[in-house]
């Protein structure tokens, strides 16, 4: 029989839209700089390996950091880290617009690892705290719609570098996340009832965990150490496209910086962004009857995803390249919106933020090392495509670990 409709308390909608536009200043931040890569080697001369090292040196710094934003939420309060979170980013996306050297702004990216740490395990914990099994993914959806869309934007990055200073996006976007910072100061806050909606868990009990204790309890389950391989590898597959697209479509079909640069987080986003609020609304639906049916969401989107990257690494016609790769943006949204509900279901309720942060950890380093590895590869003139190869067959694993951390019986929520 399906479940009784939940009661959601009074701001579980508004605590999504408020991280939603967290979640898009993130996102967009990360992916503006790659598409501004003409403009920026043309003021600070690097190689390509060094650019590519501009993304790897925040992705690892973001990756080791990861887990421990995440238990400093579970300790704090999650309200509390993402606001200052938010403060910290927007004072490092400006100081970016001021780097004059590589080794400056090699610093910045890697300070914007460090601040970015401490939101994402926050934001999925707060938004689950306050959703329950019935909206829980279709909120998750929701939110990391918001970080779509700062992908799908980032492109505006290379625009903006082609008519304007590079540094330009930088300042203005600094200067928004201030201002929103007070927004969330305002209005903000972490759900009163209970710190993780229905575990039974009071919130002193949950801000007196202790690091090590939490790394202990997380490994000791051999369902969230799969996932921890799950989430690597899909990290090889999503930072790859995300790293390199841009340089490949630009190279291939011999396109500006800028158009390049929007068509390949613009498209890519497109099928994220309709795939995370489809899967999240599908799997919600379909887990009333299915307590599995959260894991086959993702292991179908993963069977539609690899045919989309040979698609996009061999069609020599632009408008079939990009149907590709809005379905691979449609893979990662049926496995983004419901990776959090799922390790909801295996990870220990005072340690929720901490697991988020784990997996962070594991899938940014690998996916860092594989953008690093593209650049090595395009100065030795190596096709990219030989990286984009790999990622399908990480695709082709996930789905199996899927299906083995596939919950078996619904949470009591």
């Amino acid at each position: 029989m399906p479940s009784a409709p939940e009661s959601l308390p009074s701001r579980a909608w508004l605590i999504v839209g408020l991280l939603w536009f967290v979640g898009f200043l993130n996102y967009l931040d990360r992916l503006m700089l790659i598409t501004m890569r003409l403009s920026v080697k043309e003021t600070i001369p690097m190689t390509d390996a060094q650019f590519g090292l501009l993304t790897t040196i925040f992705l690892i710094i973001y990756a080791v950091l990861s887990p421990v934003g995440g238990f400093i939420a579970d300790r704090l309060g999650h309200s509390r880290t993402i606001i200052v979170s938010l403060f910290v980013w927007s004072g490092i996306t400006w100081l970016t617009a001021h780097a004059t050297t590589f080794e400056q702004l090699l610093f910045t990216r890697a300070l914007m690892g460090f601040s970015e740490a401490c939101y994402l395990p926050a934001a999925m914990a707060l938004i689950a705290s306050y959703h329950g099994n019935a909206t829980r993914s279709l909120a998750n959806g929701i939110h990391l719609s918001g970080v779509m869309v700062g992908s799908g934007l980032g492109g505006l990055g290379g625009v903006i570098a082609e008519r304007h200073d590079w540094t330009l996006a930088f300042e203005i976007f600094g200067a928004i996340g201030i201002a929103y910072t007070v927004v969330l100061l305002l209005l903000l806050r972490d759900n009163p009832h209970a710190a993780q909606k229905g575990d039974g868990a009071a919130d002193t009990q949950v801000r007196t965990v202790r690091f090590g204790s939490a790394i202990a309890s997380l490994f000791r389950a051999s369902k969230f150490n799969l996932a921890i391989v799950f989430w690597s590898l899909l990290g090889v597959t999503s930072w790859t496209f995300a790293g390199w697209l841009p340089a490949f479509l630009g190279e291939s079909f011999q396109l500006p910086q800028g158009r390049a640069g929007m068509m390949a987080t613009g498209f890519q986003s497109i099928g994220s962004l309709v795939g995370m609020l489809v899967a999240g609304f599908w799997a919600d639906r379909w887990s009333r009857r299915h307590p599995e049916a959260r894991a086959f969401v993702g292991i179908i989107g993963l069977a539609v995803g690899i045919p989309a990257v040979i698609v996009v690494a061999h069609s020599p016609v632009l408008p079939v390249t990009l149907a590709a790769v809005v379905l691979f943006g449609l893979t990662r949204g049926c496995t983004d919106a419901n990776m959090m509900p799922i390790l909801f279901e295996i990870a220990e309720p005072r340690y929720r933020a901490t697991a988020y942060g784990m997996l962070n950890a594991f899938a940014t380093t690998t996916g860092g090392l594989v953008i690093y590895l593209g650049g090595a590869l395009r100065d030795a003139h190596v096709s990219i495509t030989t990286v984009f190869y790999g990622g399908t067959v990480g695709m082709a694993i996930c789905a199996g670990l899927l299906w083995l951390i596939r919950p078996r019986s619904a949470a009591k929520l």
